[in-house]
């Protein structure tokens, strides 16, 4: 099998990214991007990517230069086996040297990887999870994300609607928390109210927000008392000094921070470093399921937890789901409950949760998720 194309996607969704005003949900991001992966065999791969779209889509379709370290991706592989995950990876990995190694070259690489091994799924008709060692589970729990809504008669309302939905957990994040240290506590104290003690509590606290390790190790004392899971990624990603100070701190609020990282060296910094309890590696910007493998194992060897972030479409609900499959220990699949239509039309077969508030791993070919071509379209402005 070779691949015959590499296509970069832009969609457009018909609402604006938007914080919350009141207690209704927020619409999601305003654009999105898909990677298309071809082969000669007719066998196509698919993946999302959580990036700047337009930019990421450049890289794709940039010439070759020649000098094998500033080469567009899409000419790198052409001609390529998909099965050769590894050798491809490191092979994109050098090749974009000049302008990658981190940011939106490597979450393309992502995208790439991920959709390599759904061809790989279809072409041995077998789901992702047994591409990455089998499956230790045929159930996540899901947890809702959303953002924080500004007042707490607004946090009230939205946790009513997600109890309603049947989630069992729920994570809220960014819109106004940091604003009003006095608001935030507020925010949180009226979510944990509301959903009483058996639903789990995450908050998101945003590293846009300027804090110093000692501000968020206030922040993390405060939150103590409503018995919130976790505190996410509440310092600039790279400040791995500040994450391990508030480690040393001491609270029972565990520590999580990721998303913004790449590869398995990257994580073994940060989780060396920043001495956090959770990392939540993002398959579209960590490096894809080629290097997750390696991040799995660098948090077993340090005896702490991965939970996948997972803000997008269907594409990456999938992928998170075969990755937390594979786990030695899950502790939830986080699924983007925001409204825009543009993340679910272009999904024929959108993942459901049960009424337990667990959600099925996939067991289809590949990532078994099906793209509605014909929505793509739709949406599609590049």
């Amino acid at each position: 099998m070779k691949i015959t194309d590499v296509e970069g996607i832009v969609l457009q969704s018909p609402e604006k990214y938007l914080n919350p005003t009141g207690s209704e949900e927020a619409p999601g991001v305003a654009y999105c991007f898909l990677i298309k992966v071809s082969t000669d065999e007719g066998i196509t791969g698919w993946s999302d990517v959580e990036t700047a779209p337009q930019i990421a889509q450049s890289l794709i379709a940039s010439p070759r230069t020649g000098c094998d370290m500033m080469e567009g991706i899409r000419e790198l592989v052409i001609g390529q086996d998909p099965f050769d995950v590894e050798a491809l990876w490191d092979k994109l990995y050098l090749g974009t040297a000049y302008y990658g190694r981190r940011g939106v070259a490597i979450q393309v690489m992502s995208g790439f990887d991920i959709a390599c091994h759904d061809i790989i799924g279809k072409a041995i008709h077998r789901p992702v999870h047994k591409i990455l060692g089998g499956a230790r589970r045929e159930q996540v729990r899901a947890y809702a994300s959303t953002l924080f809504r500004p007042r707490p008669d607004d946090m009230r309302r939205a946790c009513e609607f997600y109890l309603s939905k049947g989630f069992t957990a729920i994570k809220f994040g960014w819109g106004v928390f940091g604003q009003d240290p006095k608001n935030d506590i507020a925010l949180v104290k009226a979510a944990r109210e509301t959903i009483g003690k058996d639903v789990a509590l995450m908050v998101d606290a945003g590293w846009k927000v300027s804090r110093s390790a000692e501000d968020a190790a206030r922040l993390v004392r405060e939150l103590e008392v409503y018995d919130v899971y976790w505190l996410e990624d509440f310092l600039h990603p790279e400040n791995y000094e500040g994450y391990a100070r508030v480690k040393a701190a001491g609270s029972k609020v565990r520590l999580a921070a990721g998303e913004q990282e790449a590869t398995g060296w990257g994580f073994r910094r940060l989780i060396q470093e920043g001495k956090i309890d959770v990392a939540q590696p993002d398959l579209t910007r960590c490096g894809g399921f080629t290097q997750f493998r390696k991040i799995m194992w660098e948090a077993e060897y340090a005896g702490i937890d991965v939970c996948p972030h997972a803000w997008l479409t269907d594409l990456l609900t999938a992928a998170s789901l075969h990755a937390n499959a594979v786990l030695p220990r899950s502790l939830f699949l986080e699924y983007n409950v925001s409204s825009s239509p543009m993340l679910r039309d272009i999904i024929e077969n959108p993942i459901q949760m049960n009424a337990n508030g667990m959600m099925d791993v996939p067991q289809g070919d590949g990532l078994g998720i099906r793209i509605n071509e014909q929505a793509v379209e739709k949406y599609r402005i590049n």
